[in-house]
C-alpha cells in the first residue's frame, strides 16, 4: 500500500510523463474523429447498405486497420497502411539493393534519407490505393452522389492527405508522446471497435444465430488467447555471460556474472501488422462493386476468411517477416563484439567468431518458435470467424496487436517512472553530498 502510494505521488509530480500521456491521449481523440469525417459525394444510406453485404474477407480486416473508417468511408479510409507497406518495401530494398545498404550504414544521414523515401513511398501508394476506391465506389450503384473526375480528384486528394496526417500524427506521437505512434493508432482503432464487436456478438445469440455454448467457447478461447499472448512475450532466453576478475593494486575488480536475455518473439507484433499489408495492397478495392469483372471476382473470393490462398499467403507472411524483422532489430555479430570489447565471455564459448555463432543460434530457434507462436495466434480465430458470424475485431491478429502494444507501452511508462526515480535519487545523494 506504502509503494502504491509513493508511485501515485511521484506519478502525479513526473509533469514530463504527465504531459507525454495527456499528449498521446489527445492525438489519438484527433485520430478518432477524423474517422467519423465522411468523404465528400458519398450517399450515407447507400454506403451503408454496401458495407453491410461486404464484411467479411479483405475489407473487413482493412476495416479493422482503419479503425472502422472503411466502414464509414471517412477522410482515414486508408488509415496508415500504405506507410506500413511503404516502409515494408524499403526495408526489402535494403537488403538487396546496395544503394540503399550504404545509406542505411551512413548512420543518422542515411537514417533520414531513407525516411524521405518511405514517405514518397506512402505518397504513391495513398494516390494508387485512392484512385482505385474512387473508382469502385464510382462502379457501385447509387453510392457516388456526382461520378466523374472531379469526384475521384477530390477523393484521391483526400484519401491522401488523410494518410499523410496520420503518418505526421504517429511520427508525433512517438517523439512528444508515449509508445509507437503507428502502432498506437492502429491500436486505438481496434479498441475503440472492440465494445461495438461484443455488443453485435450478444445481438447474435440473442437472435439465435449463434448458440450460448458457442459464445461461451468463443469467450474463453479469447481469454485462453490473450494469456498465451501474455506468456509468450514474457518469455526470455537468458545467455550466462561472465566477466573476468582484473586487479589494480591491492583491488580486485570484476568477476561477476550477468546475462544477454533473448525474446522468443523479438519482432514483436511487427511481422502480423507487415504480413496483413501485404495481403491488403493488391486487392484494396476488390470489394468494391468491380466484381463485374471476373478477375476481381474470383480474387475477392481467393481471398475470403478460411480460403486456402489466404490462410497460406497469412501463414509464409507472418514466418517470413518474423525472421526478416529480427534479423534488422538484433545483430548477434555486434552483440559479440560488444561482449568481447567489454571483457564479457559466454562460458564454454571463445569470444569472437564463436560467440556471435553460438547466439545466432539460439536466436534462430528462438525466431522459430515465435514465428510459429505468430502464426497460430492470427490464423487459429480466422478458421472460427470463417465458420461463424464472429466479428472481425475478435480475431486473432486484432487482439495480437491490443495485447502487445498495451504491454509495450505499459513497459514505457514503467521505464519513465523507473528513469525519473533514479534520476531524483541521484540529485538528492549529491545535495546531501
Amino acid at each position: 500500500m506504502e509503494s502504491t502510494n509513493l508511485k501515485s505521488g511521484f506519478f502525479s509530480k513526473d509533469k514530463d510523463l504527465k504531459n507525454r500521456i495527456l499528449f498521446t491521449i489527445m492525438m489519438l481523440c484527433v485520430y478518432r474523429l477524423g474517422t467519423y469525417i465522411p468523404l465528400p459525394g458519398i450517399d450515407a444510406q447507400s454506403l451503408q447498405t454496401l458495407m453491410q453485404s461486404k464484411q467479411s474477407g479483405i475489407l473487413g480486416m482493412l476495416n479493422i486497420f482503419s479503425g472502422g473508417a472503411i466502414k464509414r468511408m471517412a477522410i482515414f479510409a486508408l488509415g496508415i497502411m500504405p506507410y506500413i507497406s511503404s516502409s515494408i518495401i524499403i526495408q526489402l530494398l535494403t537488403g538487396v539493393s546496395e544503394y540503399f545498404k550504404n545509406l542505411k550504414s551512413q548512420g543518422e544521414i542515411g537514417r533520414k534519407k531513407i525516411t524521405q523515401y518511405t514517405r514518397y513511398g506512402t505518397v504513391l501508394l495513398a494516390t494508387v490505393q485512392g484512385y482505385g476506391i474512387s473508382v469502385g465506389l464510382e462502379s457501385s450503384s447509387n453510392v457516388v452522389i456526382d461520378p466523374g473526375v472531379f469526384f475521384r480528384l477530390t477523393t484521391v486528394i483526400t484519401l491522401v492527405a488523410g494518410t499523410i496526417f496520420l503518418m505526421w500524427l504517429g511520427e508525433q506521437i512517438t517523439q512528444r508522446g508515449i509508445g509507437n505512434g503507428i502502432s498506437l493508432i492502429i491500436f486505438s482503432g481496434i479498441v475503440a471497435e472492440i465494445p461495438r464487436a461484443l455488443a453485435a456478438t450478444f445481438e447474435l445469440g440473442r437472435t439465435g444465430a449463434l448458440s450460448v455454448p458457442i459464445i461461451l467457447m468463443i469467450f474463453i478461447l479469447l481469454l485462453s488467447t490473450v494469456a498465451f499472448i501474455v506468456f509468450i512475450e514474457r518469455a526470455i532466453r537468458k545467455i550466462l555471460i561472465n566477466y573476468p576478475k582484473r586487479q589494480m593494486g591491492t583491488k580486485i575488480y570484476g568477476g561477476e556474472s550477468s546475462h544477454l536475455p533473448l525474446r522468443i518473439n523479438t519482432a514483436g507484433v511487427i511481422p502480423a501488422i507487415f504480413a496483413s499489408a501485404l495481403l491488403l495492397l493488391p486487392v484494396t478495392f476488390s470489394n468494391f462493386g468491380m466484381s463485374d469483372s471476373g478477375l476481381f471476382a474470383g480474387l475477392s473470393s481467393l481471398f475470403s476468411q478460411g480460403r486456402p490462398l489466404y490462410m497460406l499467403l497469412y501463414a509464409s507472411g507472418i514466418i517470413f517477416f518474423s525472421f526478416f524483422y529480427t534479423s534488422i532489430v538484433f545483430n548477434p555479430k555486434e552483440t559479440a563484439e560488444n561482449l568481447r570489447k567489454q571483457g564479457g565471455y559466454v562460458p564454454g564459448i571463445r569470444p569472437g567468431e564463436r560467440t556471435a555463432y553460438f547466439i545466432e543460434e539460439i536466436l534462430t530457434r528462438l525466431t522459430t518458435i515465435g514465428a510459429l507462436y505468430l502464426t497460430l495466434v492470427c490464423l487459429m480465430p480466422e478458421f472460427l470467424i470463417s465458420k461463424y458470424p464472429i466479428p472481425f475485431y475478435l480475431g486473432g491478429t486484432s487482439v495480437l496487436i491490443v495485447v502487445v502494444v498495451a504491454m509495450d507501452t505499459v513497459s514505457q511508462i514503467q521505464t519513465r517512472m523507473m528513469s525519473q526515480q533514479y534520476e531524483s535519487l541521484i540529485k538528492k545523494t549529491r545535495f546531501g553530498r
